[in-house]
């Protein structure tokens, strides 16, 4: 049943809509209480807010989280084998708790893990947007620990050794030489799991957050009708990726440049 806002939409409409056929009345409905209705084009830029802060609050988390676990990992690739004693054993510890995060994150449904960080870590906590920005920054961490440790891996040995030979110590080499040439390699690959990161976001309505993907839902259910709320969601996050894939590919024309 139509909210008794419907008898009156159409006075404020165009001409051309007023004097439109039936079926251009009906998409104007449609869209009317979907998006202007009770003001419920406030839930999408809520939705939108809520939804950014929870990608660059987890990509930071992320990136942190892949670095240490990537360092850890090359390193113990590179160096166990001329290691001794207990500085071995806690590195090979490091490693193994490594290869087990690796293999546990890649391995389950990202909603699952959100579920499992809601419901049962945290379950006391109401704060579902640092909730979920430590589930997706913890998941996002598995990808950037692989793409970091494929960069530093491509950063010719000879590197390393000049590094050494200038007196500076594997902590630094890594630091100031290594690292920074393994992100700027990286830098393209970071930026498109960030792309990747904004779409999985979307499940965050599992758990109550009011994202975008939330907010068609919620609008979808009070409207009686999902298809306007829903496309207006998805428009919401294609135009979002178009953009950011438009910087990536600025980025990566200018990283090209530098190089010649």
């Amino acid at each position: 049943m139509r909210p008794s806002a419907s008898q009156n939409w159409l006075l404020d409409a165009p001409d051309w809509i007023q004097n439109g056929p039936q079926w251009l009345n009906d998409i104007g409905y449609d869209i009317y209480k979907s998006f202007i209705f009770d003001n419920r084009y406030q839930m999408y830029l809520k939705g939108l807010g809520n939804t950014l802060l929870l990608t660059f609050l987890a990509l930071l988390i992320g990136v942190l989280l892949g670095v240490v676990v990537s360092l850890i990992r090359v390193s113990w690739d590179k160096n166990h084998t001329e290691m001794h004693g207990p500085g071995k054993m806690a590195l090979g510890f490091l490693n193994g708790v490594a290869r087990v995060y690796l293999t546990v994150i890649r391995g389950t449904p990202m909603v699952v893990q959100l579920m499992i960080m809601y419901f049962v870590v945290f379950a006391t906590s109401r704060n579902k947007i640092m909730v979920g920005a430590l589930s997706f920054g913890i998941n996002s961490g598995a990808y950037v620990a692989e793409i970091i440790r494929g960069g530093i891996m491509s950063i010719d040995q000879g590197q390393m050794e000049a590094g050494r030979s200038l007196g500076f110590g594997y902590v630094s080499t890594m630091r100031y030489i290594i690292l920074p040439q393994a992100f700027k390699a990286t830098l393209p690959t970071l930026a498109n799991e960030f792309i990747v990161l904004l779409k999985e976001t979307a499940v965050a309505g599992y758990v109550g957050l009011a994202d975008i993907t939330y907010a068609g839902n919620i609008i979808g259910g009070n409207c009686y009708d999902y298809l306007f709320p829903l496309l207006m969601s998805a428009l919401i996050y294609l135009v979002l990726v178009m953009f950011f894939t438009f910087l990536v590919g600025r980025l990566e024309r200018r990283l090209r440049n530098s190089e010649r």
